[in-house]
């Protein structure tokens, strides 16, 4: 597949991006709207750097987000004015992006899932600044193929994050299961745990629990408390997210804060790095990083819960 993207300030035959991309045959024009509105004021990235961002980070994130329907947060005013979140797919979606209806209490939403780049592009093109992915595919939505323990510090020590991070590898791994982690481009980080979908969400968001207890248990900076004044500055283990529509940031996907920071998968080894931070990833040096491919073998390395 060839998709176009052209900059309507110009001539069309004259600034065409042209990027071949697997797929169906046929071509796909994409005309990017105000790619001059200014995003991420205080850096000087406009709806155009968003754009190429998503573009040249598809390879390396389409792998961790296909099959998964999309919630987007979309900032079209930019980052300084309060953006929202929209589940259905926009009226006039274009007919080559995939949709899925998935069942909801009453109804169904129609979600958007991203396949290839010009998916990304199109997010982005509709001031889509962080996409969020559920934590289960479409053909199986009741039985997630990921878990997520979000570690959300009550301050800005991110030493008691990492420490927490590796508490939790120790723990999941005392368990048989693998775990991956990933700075969230916000303020804390993600320890994501691939299954094998024997599991539901009710037997899934169980077994977090526990292991988020058993965190607290052992480390009294943290808490499972959810109330900010419960948590005293406590570092909250969130297990919430796993649950039936919930969602996840995506990996690789730009955080509405200034330096256009990303969320970013890294290796373990990473985490004895002083000078690691929460956002010290972004659209500018996170390269490097995508092409090492951090978590190349989530995908192999689903694993079974535990009898409860």
């Amino acid at each position: 597949m060839v998709w176009r993207m052209h900059d309507p300030r110009e001539d069309a035959s004259s600034c065409g991006i042209d990027i071949e991309v697997e797929g169906s045959p046929g071509i796909i024009e994409i005309d990017i709207t105000n790619p001059d509105r200014p995003l991420f004021p205080r850096n000087g990235y406009t709806k155009a750097d968003l754009v190429d961002y998503y573009r040249r980070i598809a390879p390396f994130m389409l792998p961790f987000i296909k099959e998964r329907p999309v919630s987007m947060v979309r900032h079209p005013n930019g980052i300084d004015a309060p953006g929202f979140i929209q589940k259905n797919v926009p009226r006039g979606a274009p007919s080559w992006l995939r949709t899925e209806n998935m069942p909801k209490q009453g109804g169904y939403v129609r979600h958007m899932v991203c396949e290839k780049t010009a998916d990304l592009v199109y997010l982005a093109n509709l001031d889509c600044i962080t996409p969020h992915v559920w934590l289960s595919r479409v053909d199986r939505p009741e039985c997630p193929d990921r878990m997520i323990l979000d570690l959300d510090p009550g301050d800005d020590d991110f030493e008691v994050v990492k420490e927490a991070a590796l508490l939790a590898r120790e723990l999941l791994s005392d368990d048989g299961l693998k775990g991956f982690v990933m700075t969230t481009g916000s303020r804390g980080m993600h320890v994501v745990v691939p299954l094998d979908r024997t599991a539901d969400f009710d037997a899934v968001r169980s077994y977090a629990m526990g292991i988020a207890d058993e965190m607290v248990q052992m480390d009294d900076r943290l808490t499972m408390e959810r109330s900010v004044t419960e948590r005293e500055g406590r570092l909250l283990v969130d297990v919430f997210r796993n649950a039936y529509a919930q969602t996840g940031v995506a990996p690789y996907a730009v955080r509405a804060r200034d330096g256009a920071p990303v969320a970013a998968p890294l290796r373990w080894e990473e985490l004895d790095d002083p000078d690691l931070g929460p956002r010290s990833f972004n659209i500018r040096n996170v390269w490097e990083k995508a092409s090492k491919d951090p978590w190349s073998d989530i995908d192999f390395r689903g694993g079974r819960l535990p009898e409860q």
